[in-house]
């Protein structure tokens, strides 16, 4: 919407624009056209006034010169003293003098000279008198100027909304395909212009991208289906194993790792087909998940990563009533990826998860991390750096889909004291 009001408002403004362009420069010519052709007839009336003049003189001596704009005086070479000094060196021609009336106030003048015949004739033309005339005039000018100016503004303001309309009809059955669910064709609505054939091209696109989806959405079910079903069969046999009684205390430690894999490998299917469709799902049946017994089994699950460190793993619960209305699943693969990464590149001394508050926290005594890259690790690909920093770089990367799924907020910061990160999630 923001982008057609733009496109709408300067096709107005490109329009205005023109329209009072043209008018000014269309006023400007047309003043500078007057004027021009006013100074040459005005110049060439004159001169032929001023010859005639002489030439009367010349003929029939004493006749008075008639003219009914301009004033005319004839003097012969000795009676030439009469007439005004600044007038008398004047060789012929029309030439533009100024001067001042009774009034006080200077007015402009244009005076033509004629000598011939030892006769000099002056024949004056006041131009000042035309001044009046010009402002108005210009006045005039100006005004059409701005009318056609409105004009034009007027007339883009139509035209832009009759340009525009099939550009918003588009825009309004593309917002009609999301209330329905269905892309229908276009292009059938649409002349056969460019936005018809911006309709074609999106009918185009639209069949493409259906037919990706559609790939997406089966190639998820078909593994859902077939990770499943061995994951389920493990699981199962795992029970049955459990319930050998001569089963040994080793034996029995390794079929719970088992266990504890094949749950950890459910969980993480169900959350990446969740990411895969972009689906928010709440715990059955309107429950909600525990986020400390969540964190409690977790841990379980990844003390054997300890791998003989001199490390400790706390988990202090601060309020019990803390949940969530999401999957266990989905809270699970969150939290094993952070404690996970802080049992990774801790070295010695404490993994401490707290819960509490509406969050929960997971703080370590690892290398600790940069200020500047806290942000940066939740990128797809980006690994930390520190002991034990392998691996491909997408379970911070994870963690930050699925908590923008469920309107979640997390984030790493390095503690106060520098020794180690903090790792925090908090839940809306």
């Amino acid at each position: 919407m923001r982008s057609r009001r733009k496109l709408r408002f300067r096709l107005i403004v490109s329009f205005a624009l023109f329209g009072f362009g043209l008018s000014a420069l269309f006023a400007v010519a047309a003043l500078y056209v007057r004027a021009k052709v006013e100074d040459q007839l005005v110049v060439s009336s004159l001169q032929r006034d001023a010859d005639s003049y002489v030439q009367q003189m010349h003929e029939s001596p004493g006749q008075p010169f008639y003219s009914k704009l301009m004033t005319g005086w004839g003097w012969s070479d000795r009676t030439l003293y009469k007439a005004p000094l600044s007038w008398q060196a004047l060789p012929s021609g029309v030439h533009d003098i100024y001067e001042t009336d009774q009034d006080g106030e200077t007015r402009h003048y244009k005076l033509a000279v004629s000598r011939k015949y030892g006769l000099i004739a002056f024949v004056k033309y006041d131009v000042s008198r035309d001044d009046l005339g010009k402002q108005q005039l210009l006045i005039s000018v100006i005004g059409a100027v701005f009318l056609f100016g409105l004009l034009s503004l007027v007339l883009g303001l139509w035209l832009s909304r009759k340009v525009l309309k099939p550009v918003t009809e588009l825009a309004n059955r593309l917002r009609d395909f999301r209330k329905v669910g269905k892309a229908e064709p276009l292009a059938p609505y649409f002349a056969d212009d460019e936005v018809g054939e911006l309709a074609h091209a999106l009918d185009e696109y639209s069949a493409r991208l259906t037919a990706m989806v559609e790939r997406d959405r089966e190639f998820n079910s078909d593994v859902s289906h077939e990770l499943r079903t061995p994951l389920a069969v493990i699981a199962s046999t795992t029970e049955l194993l459990q319930g050998s009684p001569d089963l040994t205390e080793k034996l029995s430690e390794r079929l719970k790792r088992i266990e504890r894999a094949s749950r950890q490998a459910t969980e993480l299917i169900e959350a990446l087909l969740l990411l895969s469709r972009a689906e928010r799902r709440g715990p059955t049946r309107g429950e909600t998940t525990e986020v400390g017994k969540v964190a409690a089994d977790v841990i379980e699950s990844q003390r054997p990563q300890v791998r003989g460190k001199p490390l400790m793993i706390e988990l202090v619960v601060q309020d019990e009533a803390v949940s969530v209305n999401a999957p266990a699943s989905v809270l699970s693969v969150a939290l094993t990826n952070l404690i996970g990464n802080a049992i990774k590149y801790t070295l010695e001394g404490t993994v401490r998860v707290e819960v509490g508050d509406g969050r929960i926290e997971v703080i370590d005594t690892g290398p600790g991390i940069k200020p500047e890259d806290a942000e940066r690790l939740f990128q797809r690909g980006v690994r930390g750096e520190g002991a034990g920093g392998s691996g491909a770089g997408l379970g911070l990367a994870i963690v930050r889909r699925l908590c923008e799924l469920y309107g979640w907020d997390v984030s790493m910061r390095p503690r106060d004291d520098g020794n180690g990160a903090v790792a925090c999630i908090k839940f809306s």
